[in-house]
């Protein structure tokens, strides 16, 4: 399974604020996903780490 950030429309959002304002914390919403593990090649290992240093990000690879 993987988790990312959720994709909120308007309401959703304002919702979510309006709790954020209540409580004095932020809050972050995720939503999970069932990911095939799959093995990468070598080059695609390469080509992705060089992105991720790149960006300053890690990167997933999943299939959709």
């Amino acid at each position: 399974m993987l988790c990312s950030y959720a994709g909120l429309d308007e309401k959703k959002l304002d919702e979510l604020q309006r709790l954020e304002k209540k409580l004095g914390k932020t809050l972050l919403a995720f939503q999970c996903h069932d990911a095939k593990i799959e093995m990468l090649s070598q080059q695609e290992m390469t080509e992705i780490q060089e992105l991720e240093k790149k960006l300053g990000f890690s990167l997933v690879a999943v299939q959709q």
